[in-house]
Order: C-alpha cells, then sequence, then structure tokens
C-alpha cells in the first residue's frame, strides 16, 4: 500500500504547505509545468518525485523528466503526462496510447481545473489535480492525496489551499 502526494502547475512556486501535507505520502507525483529545478528538488527533499515535464518546462527540466511516463504502482498501471484532456475529450498526443491499452489510472495537469473522473469506456480513474502554484486564473489552489492499494484507489483527498491575498502599500 503506498500513500500517494499528487499536484500539477506549479510553475516555480513553492510553498512550505507542501511539505506538511505531503510529509505522511510514500511518494510526490508531479504532473508537470513544475518551473523550476528547485521547486523538484524540494519535493524530492520531502518523498521520491515522479514528474513529467509541462509545456512551461524549460530545458533543464526536459533533461530530468519525460513528456510522458508510464508505471505500476503497487499493482496499478498509471500514465502521466502534463497535457491529456479529459475522457471524451482525450489531447491528440495521448488520445492512442489511451485507446490502445488503457491504464487503470491517467493523471494530466495543463488547465489549472481540479478535476477526477472515472472512464467507463476505458475502465480509467483520470485524476487531473488543478494548480497549486500562483500562475494562472484559479482563486483556489489544489492538492491531491490519496492510496494506492493493489489496483485499487482509496482514501482520495483534495486538499484546497487559498491564495494569498495581496499586500497593499
Amino acid at each position: 500500500m503506498k500513500r500517494i502526494g499528487l499536484l500539477s502547475d506549479t510553475h516555480a512556486y513553492w510553498d512550505e504547505k507542501y511539505t506538511a501535507y505531503f510529509r505522511e505520502c510514500d511518494e510526490i507525483w508531479h504532473a508537470g509545468d513544475i518551473g523550476s529545478v528547485e521547486v523538484a528538488q524540494k519535493l524530492t527533499a520531502i518523498h521520491p518525485l515522479r514528474a513529467v515535464y509541462g509545456n512551461c518546462d524549460g530545458m533543464e527540466l526536459r533533461q530530468m523528466f519525460t513528456e510522458k511516463l508510464r508505471w505500476r504502482c503497487e499493482d496499478a498501471d498509471i500514465l502521466m503526462t502534463h497535457i491529456g484532456g479529459y475522457p471524451g475529450k482525450y489531447a491528440p498526443s495521448i488520445r492512442k496510447q489511451l485507446y490502445e491499452r488503457p491504464p487503470q489510472m491517467f493523471i494530466s495537469g495543463h488547465s489549472h481545473i481540479l478535476k477526477i473522473q472515472f472512464d467507463p469506456r476505458l475502465g480509467l480513474l483520470h485524476i487531473n489535480p488543478g494548480a497549486a502554484g500562483l500562475t494562472g486564473w484559479q482563486q483556489t489552489r489544489t492538492l491531491v492525496r490519496f492510496t494506492v492499494d493493489g489496483k485499487e484507489f482509496k482514501d482520495l483527498e483534495v486538499i484546497e489551499i487559498p491564495r494569498p491575498q495581496l499586500q497593499e502599500t
């Protein structure tokens, strides 16, 4: 059994709350637009990090991570990419792979919109953890935690972090 901390779209923003929320996890997964090597290093200092690069990530992060990542966690087949779309509207860059060999879980980021949805056609759970950073329009930053137990996903939690208010001077 593994406890997972999942986030996306940090865009080089570091928040010490990531450490607090992911402390009890076994691994951290980042679905792209990490934004800086420093953020990746700080996440790795908490727990092992699995990540993909996003469309806003530079060459240094693209050399550290791949565009798509597929692996087994416990007995579950996991596929992660940054731009992935949603059930019924998957991105062209991942659609063929999903339909030919669906994983049990498909993770993507990019939209900054938290979405957790079961795809009955492919029999997979899709998670977009929303955006954990400050770049973008979202008023609430989001993280996701869950447990992988064999092939089961359980104890799923959405963590909402209010966007810091700008100080008037």
